[in-house]
């Protein structure tokens, strides 16, 4: 079980000191939301400031791509330092050469999926891909609540990725606290994106380590369904 704070939740004047804390409190990769006002009506930060920040934090930057042509700027988020690239489906960029740019320029690459699209439209792209983010809220804001109707699409991504035999992580973003990170892993998850309710927490060690805990139970309780 994977916890991936996201900086979308962080004080922005002081990212290198939050990202230096998410460290060391034992979270496993940093999720780093990019929107372009366009794809979604919001607008972050974009591959300069990744690649500033880069050099303040040694865990992997798992980087979400909410942004109408990833194929054209994938090489930028690269070369700024994400490890893990992931891309909507539902953008305008041909699926298939995306995932081959993000490849070639040495990161892993990953794909999203919007809250009304189905599981299915991933499954051509599962054997050269490292993960899946399902979305459990609509995405551009932080702070909305977990759509629960979307625990039948991260089953069957998590299916199939077992029927395939495949080492594809199936990570989850979008009102993830206490409660929604114990359904989500019941239902196949294994990486978590955590905004407001672990940078809200008192302790972010203990939050991140109750995370994982309670995704580790649930996920094993349920883990005999997809075999």
């Amino acid at each position: 079980m994977k916890i991936s704070p996201s900086v979308l939740s962080c004080d922005y004047g002081r990212i290198a000191e939050e990202l230096k804390s998410l460290e060391e409190c034992g979270s496993d990769y940093i999720h780093i939301d990019v929107m372009d006002g366009h794809f979604v009506p919001n607008i972050t930060l974009g591959a300069p400031v990744i690649k500033c920040v880069r050099k303040s934090c040694s865990l992997p930057f798992d980087v979400h791509l909410m942004i109408s042509d990833p194929l054209k700027y994938a090489g930028d988020f690269c070369r700024a330092g994400a490890d893990i690239v992931c891309f909507h489906i539902e953008s305008d960029s041909d699926a298939g050469k995306t995932v081959d740019k993000i490849l070639s320029c040495g990161a892993k690459a990953a794909i999203a999926l919007k809250p009304a699209t189905p599981a299915e439209e991933v499954f051509p792209y599962l054997d050269r891909l490292s993960m899946v983010l399902v979305m459990t809220v609509e995405p551009g804001f932080g702070g909305q609540s977990f759509m629960e109707d979307m625990l039948p699409k991260i089953s069957a991504v998590r299916k199939e990725i077992e029927r395939r035999g495949l080492d594809c992580e199936v990570e989850v973003d979008g009102g993830i606290n206490f409660s929604t990170i114990a359904k989500a892993a019941a239902a196949g998850a294994d990486v978590f994106v955590s905004g407001n309710a672990l940078f809200s927490s008192p302790d972010r060690r203990e939050a991140v380590e109750k995370f994982k805990s309670t995704a580790e139970q649930s996920f094993k309780k349920d883990l005999d369904k997809f075999n």
